[in-house]
């Protein structure tokens, strides 16, 4: 299990708000930092999958949690490169 450094909730946002969020918060941290991104929009799986291919970021973990067995959120780990 990896720990974070600092935690982006972009729960509610589409296509491409959360990407942009992610990058803007990995812009103000430093290599090796690891940012955990809470998601709500199914379409960000690929999206931060790709995000990561092209800019060099770890995509450590994806994982998909329900809490109050709603609608499922998506779980990020990336690590800044």
């Amino acid at each position: 299990m990896h720990m974070n450094d600092l935690e982006l909730d972009v729960r509610g946002l589409k296509c491409p708000l959360p990407i942009l969020r992610t990058k803007k918060a990995l812009a103000d941290m430093t290599t090796g930092m690891v940012l955990r991104v809470v998601a709500t929009d199914p379409g960000t799986v690929k999206d931060f999958a790709a995000f990561a291919r092209q800019t060099g970021h770890e995509l450590l973990s994806t994982g998909e949690q329900s809490p109050d067995g709603v609608a499922g959120e998506f779980v990020f780990l990336i690590r800044r490169k």
